[in-house]
C-alpha cells in the first residue's frame, strides 16, 4: 500500500509488460535551518567609521575574524529599507591586503597602457 499524502500512478509502457512508478508530485527539497548572523555595531563618534563606501552598493570594512584582521570588500543590498552584505565580495587578510597595496602602482600602470 503506498503511504498516504503522496499521489502516485502506475503507467504501462505499450510495448513492454514492464511497469514504474510515475510521482505526479515534485519532492520538496529540505530546507538547512537558517545560521544566525551577527550584526555589526555601528558606532555613533564622528571620528569613528565601520565602513568606507566605494559606492552606493559597494564597501569596504575592517572586520576581525579568529582573532586577525580582514579587509572586507564586499557589495550591498536594500532589503526592508535597510542595507544588508550580499555574497559578491572577498575577505583579504593583512598580508593579502599589503601585496594588494604594493600592486596598486603596476596595476595603474598597465591600465594607462591600455587607454
Amino acid at each position: 500500500m503506498p503511504p498516504r499524502g503522496k499521489s502516485k500512478k502506475f503507467v504501462e509502457d505499450s510495448d513492454s509488460d514492464d511497469e514504474f512508478i510515475v510521482d505526479d508530485e515534485p519532492k520538496a527539497k529540505a530546507k538547512a535551518p537558517a545560521a544566525k548572523k551577527a550584526k555589526a555595531e555601528r558606532k555613533d563618534d564622528a571620528g569613528d567609521r565601520d565602513f568606507f563606501e566605494l559606492s552606493s552598493k559597494r564597501r569596504v570594512s575592517i572586520n576581525e575574524f579568529k582573532g586577525k584582521l580582514m579587509v572586507d570588500i564586499r557589495e550591498y543590498y536594500d532589503a526592508d529599507g535597510e542595507s544588508k552584505p550580499g555574497r559578491k565580495g572577498i575577505c583579504l587578510s593583512m598580508d593579502q591586503w599589503e601585496k594588494l597595496k604594493s600592486l596598486i602602482p603596476k596595476i595603474d600602470e598597465e591600465l594607462a597602457s591600455r587607454k
